[in-house]
């Protein structure tokens, strides 16, 4: 395995300008949407990143395939995103940044866990001179 350090991999900083740009949005938010709505976003957008670390940290095959779990926070990040969106929560423009970080992580997740492969000899990690 590679020991590049999770900070240097696109797919964790895709996923950290993600997080980032959700939590500016919601943070201004009036108090019910933040604890219902908003809180969902945030921890859904957090964790892809966190399981994108967490996998790496540990150093092994099986831990980093936890790109499967940041794949699934993505796409409850995403529903809440459309819940947000259908209650006129999100502007358009905001909706057009988050939906540019989506597009481009999403297929960076996908390409992250092919390279990892199947098997523990197969582990390889993306850095930013994919």
């Amino acid at each position: 395995m590679s020991s590049k350090r999770f900070q240097d991999l696109q797919v964790y900083q895709l996923a950290e300008r993600l997080a980032n740009e959700i939590w500016t949005i919601v943070n201004d938010w009036n108090g019910f949407t933040r604890d219902t709505v908003g809180k969902q976003i945030v921890r859904s957008a957090d964790s892809i990143g966190a399981n994108i670390a967490e996998g790496v940290g540990r150093g092994s095959f099986q831990d980093n395939r936890r790109i499967r779990i940041a794949r699934g926070s993505l796409n409850e990040t995403q529903h809440w995103l459309r819940q947000a969106y259908i209650r006129h929560l999100l502007t358009d423009e905001q909706v057009d940044t988050l939906k540019s970080i989506i597009d481009e992580l999403a297929p960076k997740l996908n390409a992250y866990l092919k390279s990892i492969g199947d098997h523990p000899s197969s582990n390889q990690q993306m850095t930013n001179d994919e």
